[in-house]
């Protein structure tokens, strides 16, 4: 019986997972391909939806499902961490057991650390604690200067700040704190979402225009101290409430593996999503895949969906002793929050920076809701 390693039940992972059990025959009584999924989490966050927990949209319990209710024929969830991969000989160890695969999917995701000990001054809106906890002293806000801080880069889900700036936008207005209350967004980026292209990025900016919100680019953090930033540029702004994006950087476990690449994240075949290990495969946030015009495909967890589903694919095809015969196109869209129950549309060929931007819209807010729904729905 083939045997096949899925590390991280993340995004890319679950997908990855459901997708050869579907294609492998397994039924409910009959394994043929046994699938091993690693996680060190007890709990599954839908990443996509912390925006909301922050402005008091969404609850933990409507976007959180404990991860061994996954659900799919063969498939074992192995709880622990990770303590050693050896992609040489397709194999892992948990609380010091060996498990040995025929394939291997990398799918860990991104490491989050603090920086400039940002953790003691604001709130990482990337985990649920920190989206909760900054929800927390909102609701406590009487006025005064907000600030949204991307504290380095690269990071993943590029259109989170922008969204956190322009729900924040929302909740204070109507709040009535408006007319006391400013919002900025700090970043080292040139322009918002420069992977899309210069007319997405300009839509994005005259949208933070149209809604008062403050857009510093080019802002590299230096320190920060008491209630104040100071960046790279010489310029510094004070803060009363501070919502900030971690650094991101590759796992420590991956670090020591020999997956990890020049690019100092986990370099892979563009197309196929392989590593320089014969069937061990790297998929989501911890890739560096460059597009057909040369530019560093940003990490978006559509994209982690969409190589899940080719890995998947071609692993299922070589287990049947055929030819792989599916690529990865970096193509497809995501939907970003622009308050007043609206979302943005925003998608095309990120290979060739063709992605628009379409006005946000009602419709584009109940999309993206319903993605939230329909993915617990599907793999829990």
């Amino acid at each position: 019986m083939k045997t096949i390693l899925v590390l991280g039940a993340g995004t890319g992972g679950i997908v990855t997972a459901r997708e050869l059990s579907k294609r492998s025959g397994n039924e409910e009584d009959i394994t043929l391909v046994k699938i091993l999924v690693f996680e060190k989490e007890e709990t599954s966050v839908y990443s996509p939806s912390l925006p909301w927990v922050m402005v008091g949209k969404s609850k933990q319990e409507e976007i959180t499902e404990r991860t061994d209710k996954l659900d799919a024929s063969g498939l074992e969830v192995i709880k622990g961490e990770i303590e050693n991969i050896d992609p040489q000989n397709i194999s892992v160890t948990v609380k010091g057991k060996q498990y040995q695969g025929d394939h291997m999917v990398v799918s860990l995701g991104v490491a989050q650390a603090d920086i400039y000990n940002l953790a003691q001054f604001g709130h990482n809106f990337f985990t649920l604690n920190g989206a909760q906890d900054f929800h927390s002293e909102l609701k406590k806000f009487d006025g005064g200067e907000i600030a949204i801080l991307v504290s380095s880069l690269p990071f993943k889900s590029p259109a989170a700040p922008y969204e956190a700036a322009m729900l924040i936008e929302d909740f204070v207005r109507k709040n009535k704190l408006s007319k006391n209350t400013t919002i900025s967004l700090y970043t080292p980026e040139a322009d918002p979402m420069e992977f899309a292209g210069a007319e997405a990025s300009q839509e994005l900016k005259e949208l933070l225009e149209k809604k008062g919100i403050k857009y510093y680019p080019n802002h590299e953090l230096k320190t920060i101290s008491g209630n104040t930033l100071e960046f790279n540029n010489g310029e510094s702004y004070s803060y009363d409430l501070l919502a900030y994006t971690p650094k991101h950087q590759l796992p420590a476990v991956i670090e020591k593996s020999n997956l990890s690449g020049t690019s100092g994240w986990v370099d892979v075949d563009n197309k196929t999503l392989e590593t320089s290990f014969k069937n061990v495969y790297a998929i989501g946030d911890i890739t560096h895949v460059i597009t057909q015009n040369g530019a560093v495909l940003p990490k978006i967890g559509v994209f982690a969906r969409q190589q899940g589903a080719v890995v998947a694919h071609n692993i299922a095809k070589k287990m049947a002793n055929q030819e792989p015969d599916q690529t990865f196109m970096p193509e497809g869209k995501y939907f970003i929050e622009a308050g007043e129950g609206k979302a943005s549309e925003t998608g095309g060929k990120f290979s060739e920076q063709n992605v628009k931007m379409k006005t946000p819209a009602q419709w584009g807010h109940f999309s993206k809701w319903w993605d939230e729904k329909f993915w617990f729905f599907k793999n829990f």
